[in-house]
C-alpha cells in the first residue's frame, strides 16, 4: 500500500531504539524527511541528507523546542510527530520512590506533552498534521510491578484523546498505538539478553509470539499517513491479542 508521504517532515523521538529505528527506516523509504531525537548519542549515527539528528532529554521542553526549530530550519515544515521516547521501571509500588515515579512520568507522558505543545502551533497554522503517541498494553490492564510505567502510559492514552479533541477541527489527527510485548533492547543492560527475555512472553499473546519492531513501525506509518485520514482520538491495540483474554 502506498502511503503517499513523499515530502512530508517528521519528528521522531526515541529514535535510537529498536522501534524508533524501524519507524525511521519505514518513513525514510516513503520519502519523509526526518528529525531524529534521542538522549543517546548513537542517534548521531542516523544522520543523512534526509535526516537531521538531535541529542537531548525528551522530557525537557528545551529539547522539544530545539527539535521543532531544527525541523523548520532544515526542512521548512513539520507534518508528523511520533512520540516514541520512553523508559520502563519494574518495581513493586511500595518499593518505588517518588523520584522514580516522577522520572518515568516525565520521560513517558511528559515527553509526549512537551513535544505536542511545541509542534501543535505549526500544525494548526498549516491546518494539517498527524501525531502518534506510543502507548502500551500496560495502560489498559493491571500488571504487578509496573505502577509508574502503567500510569505514564495511561496518561498518554488520555492525552491522545484530549489533543485529538482540541486539534481535530484544524485537520490535525492524534492517535496512539499500544503494543504488546516487543522484542527490543528496552529492558536495558545487554541488548540480546533484553530481547531474549521479552521474546519469552510470546505465550501471553493469542498469536503465540511477541511483536517485532517493524510490526509496530508499520502501524505508526499507517496512522501518520492519509490512509488513516478518518482515524483520530484512537488507541490502536497492536498487541497480538494480549488484551483480548
Amino acid at each position: 500500500m502506498q502511503l503517499n508521504l513523499e515530502g512530508k517532515v517528521a519528528l521522531v523521538t526515541g529514535a535510537a531504539g529498536d522501534i524508533g529505528r524501524a519507524t525511521i527506516a519505514t518513513l525514510l523509504a516513503e520519502g519523509v524527511n526526518i528529525v531524529a531525537e534521542d538522549i543517546r548519542p548513537a542517534v548521531r549515527e542516523l544522520e543523512s541528507e534526509q535526516l537531521a539528528a538531535i541529542c537531548g532529554d525528551a522530557g525537557d521542553p528545551a529539547t522539544a523546542e530545539a527539535a521543532v526549530r531544527l525541523a523548520l530550519e532544515r526542512f521548512g515544515r513539520l507534518d508528523i510527530l511520533v512520540n516514541n521516547a520512553g523508559r520502563t521501571l519494574n518495581r513493586p509500588t511500595v518499593d518505588t520512590t517518588l523520584e522514580e515515579w516522577n522520572e518515568v512520568l516525565a520521560v513517558n507522558a511528559g515527553a509526549c506533552f512537551v513535544h505536542a505543545r511545541a509542534i501543535l502551533p505549526h500544525m494548526l497554522a498549516q491546518r494539517q498534521g498527524a501525531i502518534v503517541n506510543v502507548s502500551s498494553i500496560s495502560a489498559c490492564i493491571g500488571m504487578p510491578g509496573l505502577a509508574a510505567y502503567s500510569a505514564s502510559k495511561g496518561a498518554i492514552n488520555q492525552l491522545t484523546r484530549v489533543l485529538a479533541a482540541e486539534a481535530g477541527s484544524a485537520g490535525v489527527r492524534v492517535n496512539a498505538v499500544a503494543p504488546g510485548v516487543v522484542e527490543t533492547a528496552f529492558l536495558g543492560g545487554e541488548p540480546e539478553q533484553s530481547r531474549a527475555t521479552l521474546a519469552g512472553f510470546g505465550h501471553a499473546h493469542l498469536l503465540g509470539r511477541v511483536a517485532q519492531p517493524q510490526e509496530i513501525a508499520d502501524v505508526i506509518a499507517w496512522l501518520v499517513s492519509d490512509r488513516a485520514s478518518f482515524v483520530t482520538g484512537a488507541v490502536i491495540m497492536a498487541d497480538g491479542g494480549y488484551t483480548t483474554v
